[in-house]
């Protein structure tokens, strides 16, 4: 009897596996939830993914059939989203980077186990941190970074503080991670209680990276409006436990009046915090104006049960050793941090921070 060799698989009926591989992933997926949670998303593209990739592998087709399938998705399951061409293609990357993870995940000729997986079993082999943040912060940190390490930094961090990917991009391009073990130069150790000196050292940057500002204008004012207004909303966003309290808070001492730039709260240190914007470097007399600042809050508006004000001076540049002698007879907690403009801003305009008569005008 003739030996007969095993028929050369049809590539269209190969393609239309994965079509239909692909799209019954999606129809298990929804009909878990009505609305894909964060963690049933990650372990779908996971899966799309790694099918891309094992069969793209395995069939040898070019980049063309992402597109091929993208396009069919759409026809197959009308009204889907986010199984576009890029975001197939960084699914594809999801997996590949994340490929010891396949022992999470069932058998990929067992389709319904591939999205039905155990919480335990997740949380004990892989980090909270990865399925705290979404899809686009992944593939972000996919872009942006260049070890696992660094990326897990990033993801603690955007879950903690519930960054967007918007504030993701600007924490890595002021390079957080990188800096991480950085604190700006204060002194802590000295006025603040044992019990809250570390988290203050966590709340404050020693850099502020300041980009939010429209570059597109060559009107000063405008620059700098968005200047004030950002280093409150950065602190607000990137910072954990502020609440903003006010712009040029006014003090009234013996019927004279002084304003503090911006004030917060932050409720982790449960203190008021105090912080003055600086055009140019720090000087030493910028540690009394602040320090008569501390004085008036702690005696008009500190409340019983809270820890003594926290005062920061934002500034252009600094030296360490200047502030070092600007802060040695002072009790009350203080730090000195830089800010830093976009490298995208007019080079007239980098240096663009309101002088302290305008200041209030530009708050208002």
């Amino acid at each position: 009897m003739p030996t007969t060799e095993a028929a050369t698989p049809d590539p269209t009926d190969q393609y239309n596996l994965l079509l239909t591989d692909v799209a019954g992933q999606i129809l298990q997926s929804r009909y878990r939830a009505a609305r894909l949670v964060n963690r049933e998303l990650l372990l779908l593209y996971f899966t799309v993914g790694k099918r891309l990739s094992e069969k793209i592998a395995a069939e040898k087709w070019g980049a063309k059939v992402i597109d091929q399938l993208s396009a069919d998705l759409q026809k197959q399951i009308p009204g889907l989203r986010g199984f576009s061409r890029r975001n197939l293609f960084n699914m594809k990357a999801f997996a590949d980077e994340y490929a010891d993870l396949n022992s999470l995940f069932a058998s990929s000729n067992a389709q319904p186990e591939l999205v039905q997986l155990s919480t335990a079993l997740i949380d004990e082999l892989t980090p909270p941190a990865f399925f705290s943040v979404s899809f686009t912060h992944h593939t972000l940190l996919l872009n942006r970074c260049s070890t696992r390490q660094e990326r897990l930094f990033y993801m603690i961090q955007a879950g903690q503080s519930q960054w967007t990917v918007e504030m993701l991009d600007w924490q890595i391009r002021a390079k957080a991670y990188q800096k991480r073990d950085q604190t700006l130069p204060n002194n802590f150790a000295k006025t603040l209680p044992d019990t809250i000196r570390d988290t203050a050292l966590q709340a404050f940057k020693d850099e502020y990276l300041l980009d939010f500002i429209n570059a597109e204008t060559d009107d000063e004012r405008v620059v700098e409006k968005g200047i004030v207004q950002n280093v409150k909303d950065f602190i607000l966003k990137a910072g954990k436990g502020f609440a903003f309290i006010g712009n040029q808070h006014r003090l009234l001492v013996d019927d004279q009046e002084f304003f503090v730039d911006l004030l917060f709260y932050n409720r982790q240190l449960r203190c008021l915090v105090a912080i003055e914007l600086k055009k140019g470097s720090f000087k030493p007399a910028y540690a009394g104006q602040l320090n008569f600042y501390l004085n008036v809050l702690n005696d008009q508006e500190r409340m019983p049960d809270e820890n003594p004000a926290v005062g920061i001076v934002l500034c252009k540049d600094k030296s360490d050793k200047v502030v070092e002698y600007a802060f040695q007879s002072i009790q009350n907690p203080m730090g000195v941090a830089t800010y830093q403009l976009s490298h995208d801003l007019p080079e007239h305009l980098k240096n663009v921070l309101p002088d302290p008569e305008t200041l209030k005008r530009l708050l208002e």
